[in-house]
């Protein structure tokens, strides 16, 4: 990760028992997201303290070449695909100001 990557953090809300379902509907728009010249990787986590929670990381090269994607048609078609499984959610960004690489990254 560069210094100044630009992170997204969605917060996705799942409905009860749709969990697997969202998790095959984020894979299957995935390549789109990271076949965007400015992605630099995405990553889907669930909550350890609510099996309802995910949050989708996503790195980009810059804030305005990730506000272009935000607004593409690309990316509305991935959201309306998401859509069905979400109860609610929320959206953070954020500039990597350093990064720190553990013992562990170095030494695979």
């Amino acid at each position: 990760m560069s210094e100044r990557t630009f992170r997204v953090m969605l917060r996705a809300e799942i409905k009860p028992g749709m969990e697997r379902e969202f998790e095959e509907a984020w894979l299957s728009v995935g390549a789109g997201v990271t076949g965007h010249p400015a992605n630099l990787g995405q990553w889907l986590y669930r909550d350890e303290s609510d099996e309802h929670v995910y949050y989708i990381v996503s790195d980009w090269t810059d804030e305005p070449s990730f506000r272009e994607f935000e607004r593409s048609d690309q990316h509305v078609q991935h959201r309306m695909k998401l859509h069905p499984y979400r109860s609610g959610g929320s959206m953070t960004t954020m500039t990597a100001l350093y990064s720190l690489v553990g013992v562990q990254a170095v030494t695979r």
